[in-house]
């Protein structure tokens, strides 16, 4: 059954992969026409495993099993379903997917407690710029977005009533307080587990990060007529900050630095570039380093501003702290593994993911499946068949000891 259940989910991102904004590519922004299409076909899948279904008021996919234990709590599984610009298939999409496998790999057995599996219909931060517009909606913190606007002006609020839903109906999207806690599968989109050459990998932490963009105003002057030193050139403080930035991320163990985004205006080649605005995303597994860090690139950026004349300003888009994995359920995830004879290595995410949102509120735990060319948020990202069936057998087991874990609390 496991092997089939596999392929099953393979067959199933496949799939997905198709509902795409852009023909070609998978694109899936947030509250896009095409999540209507996921969703369509999730709910086939819930329904034939006699779940009921709702979408929340955040367009969250909710699919839920309803324990026969009298005041269950409930377990959530699941991830996103939104994606970046040309994504790959994996990303979000396979834990969401194995959420329903392992729903179905149950075989009907009833559990202490019920299981509700999340189809989160934002993390990435693509359209409005700010992530975990999803899991937010369940720690009661979504209502914050809803001013929040995209490229084209629309708010978060109006995207909601587009997709036919309404953002009055927030608090019906809040987790329930008793809620046993939620369990994330996930590719590992990095290199570290395809080095160890294992499957599968236990998240101990993830990473704090911080996202921002910095905006240079100088003048915009004629390249031909104005003196080096009579320059205000805004985008000559942003390439020293840039390349500040880089430095101090390489010279600092564990520290990632990005600079993703440059617009330079008036954005001619005869003109001295008066404006420059860029991103910053900056992110490490210690809050007290990366808000070290962050002083001192902002410092720098400041100083290289005010020696080109050049006025900065700062615009903080995103904070969220190192958030570790619940003990319990890291343990639970290496017991299961260790069960089936799988190794289970610990390991830091990188990356930011709604388990850390959902952290704040319930015990959270995060299981890393092998990313076999270490390539994410591309079109060429991957997972081996064997590895998702390894992600299988673990969650199942990780069910099946949180199970006996509460019949025995009971008693």
């Amino acid at each position: 059954m496991t092997n089939q259940l596999t392929q099953k989910v393979l067959d199933t991102c496949a799939a997905l992969a198709c509902c795409t904004e852009i023909s070609g590519q998978i694109t899936r922004p947030y509250l896009c026409p095409s999540a209507l299409q996921v969703h369509e076909q999730l709910r086939g899948w819930a329904a034939a495993l006699g779940m009921t279904t709702r979408v929340d008021a955040v367009g969250n996919l909710r699919s839920r099993l309803e324990s026969k234990t009298p005041n269950a709590p409930t377990l959530y599984l699941g991830s996103h379903l939104d994606t970046v610009p040309n994504a790959g298939a994996y990303d979000g999409i396979l834990g969401v997917v194995l959420g329903y496998a392992l729903v179905e790999a149950l075989a009907g057995q009833d559990l202490p407690y019920s299981i509700e599996v999340l189809g989160f219909s934002e993390e990435e931060g693509v359209r409005y710029g700010v992530s975990f517009i999803g899991s937010r909606a369940l720690i009661g913190t979504a209502d914050d977005m809803l001013a929040l606007q995209d490229a084209g002006g629309a708010s978060v609020r109006e995207a909601i009533l587009n997709f036919g839903l309404h953002p009055d109906h927030l608090r019906e999207a809040e987790a329930e307080d008793s809620a046993l806690g939620y369990l994330e599968i996930h590719i590992e989109q990095g290199p570290v587990l395809q080095d160890l050459g294992v499957s599968l990998g236990v998240v101990s932490a993830i990473v704090g990060q911080d996202r921002l963009n910095l905006q240079f105003v100088g003048r915009a002057s004629h390249a031909g007529t104005t003196p080096m030193h009579l320059r205000r050139d805004a985008l000559a403080a942003a390439a020293r900050f840039m390349v500040a930035a880089e430095d101090l991320a390489r010279e600092t163990a564990g520290l990632v630095a990005t600079i993703g985004m440059i617009e330079a205006l008036p954005g001619a080649g005869n003109i001295v570039p008066g404006e420059v605005t860029c991103s910053l995303d900056i992110r490490h597994a210690r809050d007290d380093m990366r808000a070290a860090c962050l002083e001192k690139l902002l410092a720098q950026a400041k100083q290289e501003a005010e020696a080109r004349n050049v006025v900065l300003n700062v615009i903080p888009k995103m904070a969220e702290s190192a958030t570790p994995m619940h003990p319990r359920f890291r343990q639970l995830l290496h017991d299961s593994a260790a069960d089936l004879n799988l190794p289970h290595p610990e390991l830091v995410s990188g990356a930011g993911h709604d388990a850390q949102i959902m952290a704040q509120k319930m015990p959270a735990a995060m299981l890393f499946v092998r990313s076999p060319n270490a390539l994410s948020h591309h079109p060429d990202e991957m997972v081996n068949t064997a590895d998702v069936g390894d992600a299988l057998s673990v969650g199942l087991r990780f069910l099946e000891r949180l199970a006996a874990e509460a019949r025995a609390e009971a008693k």
